[in-house]
């Protein structure tokens, strides 16, 4: 089972860096929970801190949040 989580990435003046938000995780760990020199390196980052909170739930035997899923609907084209 791999699920797939939601991860919001942006850029923060006031920390002049990019931060990264995990909604589906948002009762376990602080917001933002990690952040990125660059847009790439804070979506690497925010990766790791999911396969880490998936790695540490499962040893502890806790239930995995559910993903968040968006209505799918149709593209709309002007």
């Amino acid at each position: 089972m791999n699920p797939q989580y939601s991860m919001v990435i942006q850029w923060s003046t006031e920390d002049g860096c990019y931060v990264v938000f995990l909604p589906d995780f948002g009762e376990l760990v602080m917001q933002p929970c990690t952040h990125g020199a660059t847009y790439e390196e804070a979506a690497k980052r925010g990766q790791e801190v999911i396969e880490s909170l998936l790695e540490w739930l499962q040893e502890e035997g806790k239930p995995l949040p559910e993903p968040r899923v968006f209505p799918q609907t149709p593209l709309q084209v002007a």
